[in-house]
């Protein structure tokens, strides 16, 4: 497709179809993602793609009990809010894969005179409205568009990073990464449809 069209057709999908997801499609998806702008050109993201269905459902299991934990229940409406949050926390146990985003820590070039500044690497990264999340941000929108392009179905999930310290036990993820986000990938159940968004004239102006 052409690329205004793929970005026109993506939309959050979250419902999946049994079908597995060619291998070589999950790859180029990953490809693609590497081809991100990052800070300082540090590419500081691995990409851990997860097919297996028992494996899926054990993360969903944890995040689902780590919910429990920091939304403990109470009235009505806090219920349907935990039960919410638990659903769009967890579905990604019906996707046939999941990419499990990845980062580590970046060296900045300024991190070489921070003793001269009295800062910290955090007292920058701050300053600079965190470039290291907005790197990965790139990688996760590549990857968005290419699963559209391919003609799949994906979801970006945040959700699940409430239980990120136990799901990087079980995935045996190695310092100094850290789990950053999940994308959900497969064939879409059902049609695609994207949500309205704003008109460009409320978004855009122009100084001159």
């Amino acid at each position: 497709m052409e690329l205004q069209k793929v970005i026109s057709l993506r939309a959050s999908v979250r419902k999946f179809k049994s079908e597995k997801v060619n291998v070589e499609h999950l790859k180029l998806i990953v490809e693609m993602a590497g081809k991100a702008p990052s800070i300082n050109n540090s590419q500081p993201w691995k990409f851990l793609v997860v097919t297996n269905s028992e494996k899926l459902n054990k993360m969903a299991d944890i995040v689902n009990a780590k919910v429990d934990k920091v939304f403990p229940d109470g009235h009505e409406k806090a219920a349907a809010v935990k039960s919410q949050v638990q659903k769009f926390s967890t579905f990604f146990a019906d996707a046939p894969a999941m990419i499990v985003v990845l980062q580590k820590p970046y060296e900045a070039v300024v991190d070489k005179i921070l003793t001269e500044t009295g800062l910290t690497h955090d007292d920058v990264n701050k300053l600079r409205n965190f470039p290291n999340i907005q790197t990965i941000g790139a990688a996760i929108q590549n990857m968005l568009l290419t699963a559209t392009d391919l003609g799949l179905g994906a979801c970006w999930l945040t959700g699940p990073n409430i239980a990120a310290a136990e799901l990087a036990e079980l995935l045996d993820i190695p310092e100094p990464y850290s789990i950053s986000a999940c994308v959900a990938v497969g064939h879409p159940e059902g049609a695609v449809t994207p949500r309205d968004k704003k008109p460009v004239d409320d978004i855009y102006e122009i100084i001159e």
